[in-house]
């Protein structure tokens, strides 16, 4: 029975920002921050099998691709990679590419790759926020500039990049051909209403990811029978032992999370393992302010500097987008 207040971790890479307000209070050090990493509350815990972050983007990503299970165990990773984003914010002429224009064969995609005509071939598409893109093992994918996402995904090492707009980074060509589905692919999701709190965002054999919307002095119980995060994307909360504000996460596996919001109420993205939605995930408390003996009141913002750590990036191939 486990619910924890995870850790963000900040990761500096080229292509992230300076400022990465209001979701998280870094300390840079003069680097720019690209992912804010949120992992459970001890670095001795077992890893979870999926991986929640923020990403802050101020140039073009790689453009990539990534395996899925059967490809990553024939190389000796445990896992493929499946991942989907909602975008928390985007600048006028922000835009993702999602497959490419038309169909290729492994031959052409691999002149497209050498020739850089590959940057051109991608589709891309201006986003907003609340726009929501699945991107399944195999989709040739980038993420342009201007762009603060969340993104849920199959934790997993498994990158392998196409083109990097002459950042002088190692290219995984071969890889990414023999895993790529060189073609057109369906770009946003439409979001489904499971209740009147509840979103459903994507269900795929991986994971579940859903927006949930909690009104203002309000107690619930998160029924967490799966391994489950919660992202705070508004409002305020009282969780637990700890409270909760824009940026912050719970890992809870095996248990029920009580939340009583505060005067503001509380949106946030939850994500679990598993097919499908689970039909009790989120329960009104018997009685209001049943799961906290106090009143719920509007909560203020910690310091994020304490429970920030700035990594340096790890050399594994999915973190050099």
């Amino acid at each position: 029975m486990t619910i924890e207040h995870a850790r963000a971790h900040a990761l500096p890479k080229p292509w992230g920002v300076d400022d990465l307000r209001p979701w998280n209070n870094a300390i840079r050090d003069g680097n720019a921050i690209g992912e804010i990493w949120y992992e459970r509350a001890e670095k001795s815990l077992t890893d979870p099998s999926l991986l929640l972050k923020l990403l802050f983007t101020s140039q073009p990503l790689s453009i990539q691709v990534h395996p899925d299970d059967a490809f990553a165990h024939s190389i000796g990773l445990p896992r493929g990679k499946s991942e989907v984003w909602y975008v928390l914010s985007a600048a006028p002429e922000a835009k993702i590419a999602l497959g490419l224009k038309r169909r290729m064969t492994p031959q052409q995609l691999s002149a497209a790759v050498d020739d850089g005509s590959i940057a051109d071939l991608v589709e891309w598409n201006a986003v907003s926020p609340g726009d929501v893109i699945y991107v399944p093992a195999g989709t040739i994918h980038a993420i342009g500039a201007g762009l603060v996402i969340a993104e849920l995904q199959q934790r997993s090492d498994a990158t392998f990049r196409l083109f990097d707009y002459a950042r002088s980074r190692e290219l995984h060509v071969e890889r990414a051909i023999a895993v790529a589905n060189a073609g057109p692919a369906e770009f946003r999701i439409q979001p489904k209403p499971i209740s009147d709190e509840r979103t459903l965002l994507v269900s795929c054999p991986h994971f579940t990811f859903e927006k949930i919307n909690l009104p203002p002095n309000s107690g619930w119980r998160l029924e967490a029978n799966r391994e489950t995060w919660l992202l705070v994307l508004s409002g305020s909360a009282r969780t637990a032992a700890f409270d909760v504000v824009a940026g912050d996460a719970v890992f809870a596996q095996s248990d029920v999370v009580p939340i009583n919001t505060g005067t503001a109420g509380m949106s946030g993205l939850v994500a679990y393992t598993g097919d499908s939605p689970a039909s009790q995930l989120l329960q009104r408390a018997k009685h209001p302010g049943e799961t906290d003996a106090s009143q719920p009141k509007a909560i203020q913002a910690p310091s994020l500097l304490a429970r920030s750590e700035m990594l340096p990036a790890p050399t594994c191939m999915e973190t050099t987008r």
